[in-house]
């Protein structure tokens, strides 16, 4: 079996969400579904100077993060489905949710510690990144992956991945600790803090979530 994965750098991004718009329009998706989101996340502070009134920034930084499905080693959102919904395939790793059995529940997007699941609102189920399935089956990448303008996402044989990228590192923030084994190779940001170690937040407006 060959598992399919994401790469991600996050020293490249911008934060142009390019690879957002392209999986979005092609899709078809509404204006409240999302398949992949970039993060903005924030940390440091202003501080004034009580001479001369000028603020000056004391720690502050900024990075992006690109993140879909994950299709997880151990998907959260696979054993939680009370219909049998969600399958990964044994050919190439990809996690699916079958639409015509999802009920709308909400249970996989609700155990999914990185939030891909979304509602379609119109059709009452959840659907999420399938990796561009019928792309990659003609041998071709995922849209985000060749919309990137800055080569920050790429994707192939996760074992690949690592090869030519390292193994990066999913703990940092704004993601949660690895309990589900993305199939996922992050090149964090410079200045990323670990997971957990806080001191700053995701400055997204809701609607961009």
């Amino acid at each position: 079996m060959a598992q399919y994965g994401f790469y991600f750098d996050s020293d490249r991004c911008t934060g142009c969400k390019t690879c957002q718009v392209a999986c979005k329009e092609t899709y078809g998706l509404p204006a409240d579904t999302l398949w992949r989101r970039v993060l903005n996340y924030q940390a440091g502070s202003w501080k004034q100077d009580t001479a001369t009134g000028i603020y000056q920034p004391v720690g502050v930084f900024a990075y992006f993060i690109s993140m879909g499905c994950n299709h997880c080693e151990t998907p959260a959102c696979f054993g939680v489905c009370p219909v049998a919904a969600i399958e990964k395939d044994p050919e190439t790793g990809i996690v699916r949710i079958n639409e015509g059995l999802c009920i709308g529940c909400g249970s996989c997007k609700t155990a999914c510690p990185y939030d891909a699941p979304s509602l379609w609102e119109s059709k009452g189920i959840f659907t999420k990144c399938d990796m561009c399935s019928d792309l990659v089956a003609e041998g071709e990448k995922p849209l985000c992956v060749t919309g990137c303008l800055m080569r920050a996402l790429d994707w192939g044989e996760l074992a690949a991945l690592k090869a030519e990228y390292g193994e990066g590192s999913v703990e940092v923030e704004p993601l949660p600790k690895n309990t589900t084994g993305p199939s996922l190779v992050l090149n964090p940001h410079r200045k990323a803090p670990q997971t957990g170690a806080g001191g700053g937040e995701v400055v997204n407006l809701s609607e961009e979530l």
